[in-house]
């Protein structure tokens, strides 16, 4: 992944807001070339040490994606006031921007 790229994605996620979410495809419109799946590798790649809201990057279909940091991304998000619905999803007025 180019490092512009990178840091686009980065700077979009630290701009996230406590108790709102967006999703993989919305951070991908707003870079110069991003994908999804770009948006997704550079989340996974992040060093272990980091403080930004990874947390609150959801999938289009606005749920969590399946990973192995699922509980906790829930876990964070309703500690933020986020609430779900009963087939697991994050109500569009969460959505940011």
């Amino acid at each position: 992944m180019k490092p512009v790229l990178r840091e686009q994605i980065l700077t979009i996620l630290a701009a996230i807001p406590p108790g709102r979410v967006t999703t993989y495809g919305r951070i991908a419109a707003m870079t110069e070339g991003g994908t999804p799946r770009l948006v997704a590798r550079a989340l996974r790649e992040l060093p272990e040490d980091h403080d930004l809201p990874w947390f609150r990057v959801i999938t289009a279909s606005r749920r969590l994606a399946e990973h192995p940091g699922a509980i906790e991304q829930r876990q964070r998000l309703v500690a933020e006031g986020v609430l779900f619905d009963a087939r697991g999803r994050v109500p569009a007025e969460a959505l940011w921007p």
